[in-house]
Parts: C-alpha cells; sequence; structure tokens
C-alpha cells in the first residue's frame, strides 16, 4: 500500500454577503457587518419574505480570462458565484492556473494540470423564469392552458439552444475547470447544505491517495429567487423576523428560521509536498473528515442529532483527536429551532462538557443559508480565525435558548489561539450530515 499523503490548504476563494474576496469577507465578520437586506434582484411582493443575503455587485467577466468572456452568456448566477469564488482561491493561493497566466497575472505554471480536479457541491438551479415563461406562453392551446405537444413544437423553439445548459448543476465544475485547465477527476455534489463539506471531504481522500495534487474544492449556490423563497415557505423554513438585521438568530431561544441568500466558497487543496515545493503558503492541514446519514425523517432533523453527531465523531476520530485537542467549534446555526436543537444535541453528546468552554462560530445570522455554498464559507470563517487568532462575534447569538451551551463572541472579536477546529454541515432535508477537522500545519 502506498504512503497516505497529507493534504493541506493554500488559497480561500469567498463570495458573501458581507464581502467578495478573503479580505473583505474577513472584515466583514470582524466588524459584525450584516448582509441581510431587503432583496432587490426581483419582486417579492408577493413571496412571504422579501429579506435575503445577496451577494455585492460583480461583473464576472473580471474573473475569467478574455478569450472566455462570450461564454459567460451561458452562466446562471450559481454558475457565475462558483467562477468568482474559484478565481479568488486561485490568486490567494498564487495558484498559476491558465486563467492567471492568461490575464497576465502570473508566469508558466510548474503545476500538471492532468493532477489538478475539482469538487464543487451545487444546489437546484431556478432557470430564468422570465425566459422561460415568455416560452412556456407559446406553448399553450385554444383554452389557455399548457400543451405538451406545443411545448414540443413551438415552445421550445423560443429558448436558445444552448439554454439547458445554465441550469444543469454539474455546469459549475465544468465552467471553473475549463476556466483554470484543471483536467484531473471532476466531481458535482448535490446534497443541499452539506454538499461543500463533502466535496472537500472527497478532495482529502483523493489527495491523500495520491489521485491527483491539487483540488479546487467548495460550493456556491444561488437562493436569490422566487422558488427557493417558495420552497423554504412550503417547508415553512423562512425567518418570521421583518428586520434585515435580526431576521437570522442562530442558537438563540427568539430563533423563528432562516434566511434565505446567496454565495460561494472554494478552497485550494494540495498534497502537503506539492505545495512546499512551489512555496506555497499553508492556512492548515486537512486531518479529519466523515459523513453520516439520517433516517429519521426526509424534512426533519432527529432530536437527538445522532447522524451530526456521528459525523462530528467520526472527523474527529479520523483526525485522531479528542475534545480536549478543539479550540474551535465552527458550528452551522441555521436559526431554525429543530434543526438548532438537533444540532447542540450532537456538540453537546460529542464534546461533553468541554461545549461551553471552546470559542463556537455561527455566521448565518450575518450572510444567511447560502445552499450548497454555505459549508465551505462557514471552512474559510474557521480558516482566517485560525489564521489570526481572533473568533469574530457571531451576530443574533446574544440570546442563547434553553439548554444551548455554545459559547459564541458578541460585541468585539476575541483573541484566542486557535490549533484545531471542527466543521459541520447538514442538509435541512434531514438526510446529509458532514464534518471536517483542520489544524494548523506544523513540520
Amino acid at each position: 500500500m502506498s504512503e497516505t499523503k497529507r493534504v493541506v490548504i493554500t488559497g480561500l476563494g469567498v463570495a458573501s454577503p458581507i464581502g467578495i474576496g478573503v479580505s473583505d469577507f474577513w472584515d466583514g465578520l470582524t466588524e459584525g457587518r450584516c448582509g441581510i437586506s431587503p432583496i432587490n434582484a426581483f419582486d417579492t411582493s408577493t413571496l412571504p419574505s422579501g429579506l435575503g443575503g445577496q451577494v455585492p455587485e460583480f461583473r464576472v467577466t473580471n474573473f475569467v480570462p478574455k478569450t472566455y468572456r462570450k461564454s459567460t452568456k451561458l452562466m446562471s448566477r450559481d454558475i457565475e458565484l462558483a467562477v468568482v469564488a474559484a478565481h479568488q482561491a486561485a490568486t490567494d493561493a498564487s495558484l498559476p492556473t491558465r486563467c492567471l497566466i492568461d490575464r497576465g497575472e502570473m508566469e508558466e505554471p510548474a503545476v500538471d494540470p492532468t493532477r489538478f480536479g475539482a469538487n464543487i457541491g451545487a444546489g437546484l438551479i431556478c432557470p430564468d423564469l422570465n425566459e422561460l415563461g415568455a416560452a412556456l406562453v407559446t406553448a399553450s392551446d385554444d383554452s389557455g392552458s399548457f400543451d405538451l405537444k406545443a411545448w414540443g413544437t413551438e415552445g421550445m423553439s423560443n429558448l436558445t439552444p444552448l439554454w439547458l445548459l445554465k441550469f444543469l448543476p454539474n455546469m459549475l465544475a465544468c465552467h471553473v475547470t475549463i476556466v483554470h485547465d484543471a483536467q484531473s477527476a471532476s466531481n458535482t455534489i448535490t446534497c443541499c447544505e452539506a454538499s461543500s463539506h463533502l466535496a472537500i471531504g472527497e478532495a482529502f481522500r483523493s489527495i491523500a491517495r495520491g489521485v491527483m495534487d491539487v483540488c479546487i474544492c467548495g460550493g456556491a449556490e444561488s437562493k436569490i429567487n422566487p422558488m427557493a423563497v417558495a420552497r423554504f415557505a412550503l417547508m415553512d423554513h423562512l425567518a418570521k423576523e421583518a428586520s434585515p438585521e435580526e431576521a437570522c438568530r442562530p442558537f438563540a431561544g427568539n430563533r423563528s428560521g432562516a434566511v434565505i441568500a446567496e454565495g460561494g466558497g472554494l478552497v485550494i487543496l494540495e498534497s502537503l509536498e506539492h505545495a512546499k515545493k512551489r512555496g506555497a503558503t499553508i492556512y492548515a492541514e486537512v486531518v479529519g473528515f466523515a459523513a453520516a446519514g439520517s433516517t429519521h425523517h426526509w424534512a426533519k432533523p432527529d432530536p437527538e442529532g445522532e447522524g451530526i453527531a456521528l459525523a462530528i465523531q467520526k472527523s474527529m476520530k479520523d483526525a485522531g483527536m479528542t475534545p480536549d485537542d478543539i479550540d474551535l467549534i465552527a458550528a452551522f446555526g441555521a436559526g431554525l429551532p429543530e434543526h438548532d436543537a438537533a444540532e447542540q444535541a450532537a456538540w453537546n453528546a460529542v464534546l461533553g462538557d468541554r461545549v461551553g468552554q471552546i470559542p463556537a462560530l455561527a455566521i448565518k445570522g450575518a450572510i444567511g443559508n447560502n445552499g450548497a455554498g454555505s459549508g465551505a464559507i462557514d471552512i474559510a470563517a474557521a480558516l482566517l480565525a485560525m489564521k489570526h487568532n481572533t473568533v469574530p462575534p457571531s451576530r443574533n447569538t446574544d440570546a442563547p435558548a434553553d439548554g444551548n451551551s455554545l459559547r459564541f463572541v458578541q460585541g468585539d472579536p476575541i483573541d484566542a489561539p486557535i490549533g484545531s477546529f471542527v466543521s459541520v454541515a447538514y442538509g435541512l432535508n434531514g438526510v446529509q450530515n458532514a464534518a471536517l477537522v483542520m489544524k494548523k500545519y506544523t513540520e
């Protein structure tokens, strides 16, 4: 059996409602900034909530080579977020990919593109409703009802031939791999909010066993669309609070629900050998990963949080760590009463009395639920906290529910030596759970 390779993180890319890029994102966290506001991307007057976490305005053409700009016309919002986060991650890692070379930002690389892969989590991409609606109008019968035959003969002809390529979940990875010339294995993970953790975990395993040297991994999704709001409303997941600043309240006694958002987080994973060879700066070493399922209910979490606890427990076992070794808890904190209670039960079960002693971080009170991008953005926040030995405040966690003992920071950031952290993510469908453990790199 070949020797297992050590795996490190060398770059972070974030596109979030509180900032694009590592610097703006970290400033937003430490300043306690709120990225939730009234949605301006579409008319919300007929929907039960008009609040969301929107990524600041950007032009995706600024994040691809000039020769690829025409292809941006085939990018949905989800794809754009992935492309932006990928560019930020590659730049942060000083990774000489084709994109950065073509832009004149880097010299020819000593990176083998056939050993460079991608694992990207994606969600259910909402089509352009105006474009689709205009085509559907042409597929009606004399009574005005939808006619499937008319759709096949007339309606579909009113959509561009490449229309569907905007909305396939695997197109996030497709565009990123083309832009950055990543020719090794490429995977798309569609497991709701657990997608990013699963994507990073799979990349960790692939590099450790020598399948590839480098992998760009994480996730991206936009829930800023009428369909996502409607789905959250039908599931009774939307926050009832009308104030954007107080809408999402993770683990708080008065929490009422989640806030939809958009965002992407991608990280660069490399074998330690490869990173050292090119002189890369190392954020942390990935040392543990685990995933676990839950069969309690297709749409509700297990009240005891057993699936979440199992993922955390096994990731720590994989890392060879005990509760005494953990310096930071990177909580998911959806802001939903049942889900937060299940997560709290999981942390209690695994960490015991240490739960109230370890600083914790939950960022969805500031940025909302970013779907498939949530986990990687959480990971980026924890990695930056480790880098700066600083724990930022967690918005709206200052009135904890009974039984909630997670130790969140209020007000100003605190100094805290962070040698390791554990991060968990789970799908709101109540099925998928995943956890990652990372520690500071040492020789």
